[in-house]
């Protein structure tokens, strides 16, 4: 285990996730950091919706979020530190991990909701697929920070 420095007890990063994490000068960007952090859940849940997932955010929770089986499931995580308005750490999503090595953690704190994978709903080739979803997205994103482009 290692200090991560930012939210949650526990941070785990294993094969079969993607993970990004962006460096950014909000400084440049009008010192937001909830706009920061909305910015980047819609990126990954517009790159998501490419690949015919229906993720979206739960504004009481921390994360990216599918339904299954009429319950909601986490696929992806959110975790951001910002020092002198630089941004550190990103995101994370359950392409194909062993969700077994989630057992012994509690993601974001938050126990009462499973984890979930692209891979467990069926989503196949998906990390090709969701890097160049994530690329066609990025100008969109870093706009948005910007306040150049509006998004709900």
């Amino acid at each position: 285990m290692y200090d991560a420095g930012r939210g949650g007890r526990y941070t785990y990063h294993g094969p079969g996730q993607r993970v990004g994490y962006l460096m950014l000068d909000l400084g440049r960007r009008g010192k937001d950091v909830r706009r920061f952090v909305h910015a980047l859940e819609g990126w990954v849940i517009d790159a998501l919706a490419e690949l015919g997932v229906a993720a979206y955010r739960v504004p009481e929770r921390i994360g990216i979020w599918v339904d299954r089986g009429g319950r909601q499931a986490k696929v992806g995580a959110i975790g951001v530190r910002v020092r002198r308005w630089v941004t550190m750490h990103g995101f994370s999503i359950n392409v194909t991990p062993e969700l077994s090595h989630f057992s012994g953690i509690v993601p974001c704190g938050i126990a009462e909701f499973p984890v979930t994978s692209l891979g467990e709903m069926g989503v196949h080739d998906a990390q090709e697929r969701f890097d160049l979803a994530l690329m066609r997205g990025l100008n969109r994103f870093l706009f948005s920070l910007e306040g150049r482009i509006e998004k709900a």
